[in-house]
Formats: structure tokens, C-alpha cells, sequence
């Protein structure tokens, strides 16, 4: 386990985790839904701030299960260092959902949208998070 300093958490079940990969699947249906139902570039910064919310909870859903913690700090990168702990696969979840988070900024406040490419990475951070967290939650 990574000596990583985690931030401030909350402490979290198995039922939780459960309930956090449930969110975590039906924001990744809803961006992946819009992102293929338009090409307008509006759409394209709400499906990329539902594939990072998608990421986040599927974060949460691996920590309640592996660690029994999640990452409850206003600075999201906690949620990356306490998910790097996760074993085995947390540095590489970690990093995944580290590059998700650089897009939130501009995905959620930004004045300009998201493009195409910026998207699909999102979508695909976002896959791939909810993958490592379905095998951690399926322990």
C-alpha cells in the first residue's frame, strides 16, 4: 500500500461501494448516450463532465470496497492519491483518473467546449475506471 497522505475522507461499506459504481455506470450510459446522439460542441462539454463524474464515483465505489474509505477533500486530486492505495492497480487507476480530472475545469466552468478528441479520452478514462472498479467491488 502507498504511503500516500489521502486527505480528508469519509468512511464508506460495501454497500456504498456498490451504490458509487451504480452512479458510476449510469453517468458514463448518459455521456456516452449524448456524445453519440450529437456533434454539437455544447453536448460534447456535458457528456465530458459526465464521463468525469462517472470516474469519480467509480474512485469512490474501489476505495469503500478495497480501503473502506473514500476521498471527501474540495481538491479532487485526493481522490487520485487515496485511489493509488487501491491494490492491485491503484497507481495505474490513479493516473487514469488524474488525466479525467485535468479535463474537468474546462468540461464543467470553461468558456470554451470540449472537443472531439479531449471527449472520447473522457469516455475512455471513465470505461476504464468503472472496469478496474467493477473487479475491485466484485471481491
Amino acid at each position: 500500500m502507498s504511503s500516500r497522505h489521502p486527505g480528508r475522507t469519509q468512511t464508506c461499506s460495501d454497500e456504498d461501494a456498490r451504490n458509487r459504481l451504480r452512479h458510476a455506470r449510469k453517468f458514463a450510459e448518459v455521456a456516452e448516450l449524448i456524445a453519440s446522439e450529437s456533434e454539437d460542441a455544447d453536448y460534447a462539454s456535458v457528456a465530458a463532465s459526465l464521463a468525469v463524474l462517472a470516474g469519480i464515483a467509480a474512485s469512490d465505489a474501489a476505495c469503500c470496497k478495497a480501503l473502506g474509505m473514500r476521498a471527501r477533500g474540495q481538491e479532487h486530486r485526493q481522490a487520485a492519491a487515496l485511489l493509488a492505495n487501491v491494490e492491485p492497480g491503484g497507481e495505474h487507476a490513479a493516473t487514469s483518473l488524474g488525466r479525467l480530472l485535468s479535463l474537468k475545469d474546462e468540461a464543467h466552468y470553461g468558456l470554451l467546449d470540449i472537443g472531439g478528441s479531449d471527449l472520447k479520452a473522457a469516455l475512455r478514462q471513465a470505461s476504464g475506471l468503472i472496469e478496474f472498479a467493477e473487479a475491485i467491488v466484485a471481491r
